[in-house]
């Protein structure tokens, strides 16, 4: 065998070893680079300006009336009145053309009270719903005058306040609040049931006037309760 056969079957040296490793090893640093590069300029990835995680989208509902909405006006039979209704998380106003009774007297606490009622059981209209309101007052809820030994400002529903959703009660606060039903500084004097016929007992005196009767609370409609209206479950104040 000649001697350039043995060259070419002889196994490679040392330094021939090192130098094919060598250019084996040359994409690494490539792909370290590349890394580098997608870091500042995408590296052919394109980057996203929307990020990741972001949390919910905010919501358009904006609890006002639009634009094109034509307010009420109020007529020699009618008057504006101001609806505290649900929207998110707290309670708006929004008005309403409705038959009132006229002035601020006692006599017209109840009337006015029952009638403010009614709206705000009423659905709300096209573009009150559209605008985000609605109600949590519900169908079956009435009310009454105050009971004997009841202060003047008194009235009283068919189940006691703290029983009703937060909201509720919130939007009756402030509904009735700057009205006939309100007291002198705008307070509102809410009771439950006056009572029913006591069953017989030992003979004390709510007993002896033939009934019991629910604890009454004032409320004021402040900026916390509008703004929070789960507050109202211990907004009141005992009378």
């Amino acid at each position: 065998m000649s001697r350039s056969a043995r060259r070419r079957q002889s196994p490679p040296g040392p330094l021939t070893r090192k130098r094919a490793g060598a250019r084996r090893g040359r994409p690494a640093p490539l792909i370290l680079l590349c890394v580098l590069a997608a870091v500042a300029t995408g590296c052919g990835i394109r980057a996203t300006s929307v990020p990741v995680d972001a949390g919910a989208a905010p919501s358009r509902v904006g609890c006002v009336l639009p634009d094109g909405h034509e307010s009420p006006q109020a007529d020699g039979a009618r008057s504006l009145v101001r609806v505290y209704l649900v929207c998110g998380s707290r309670v708006s106003p929004v008005e309403r053309e409705v038959r009132m009774p006229q002035g601020r007297s006692s006599a017209q606490r109840l009337p006015v009270a029952r009638k403010l009622l009614e709206e705000l059981k009423r659905q709300p209209r096209t573009t009150e719903g559209a605008a985000g309101f609605t109600t949590a007052v519900p169908d079956d809820l009435t009310v009454e005058p105050g009971a004997d030994g009841d202060p003047d400002e008194a009235l009283r529903l068919n189940r006691p306040p703290d029983e009703l959703p937060s909201f509720a009660l919130a939007q009756l606060v402030c509904t009735y609040a700057d009205t006939a039903a309100a007291d002198a500084d705008d307070g509102v004097v809410l009771g439950g049931p006056a009572g029913s016929p006591s069953d017989g007992g030992d003979g004390g005196e709510e007993e002896a006037a033939g009934e019991t009767k629910a604890p009454l609370k004032r409320y004021e409609c402040g900026a916390g309760l509008r703004t929070r209206p789960e507050a109202a479950e211990t907004a009141g104040t005992e009378v």
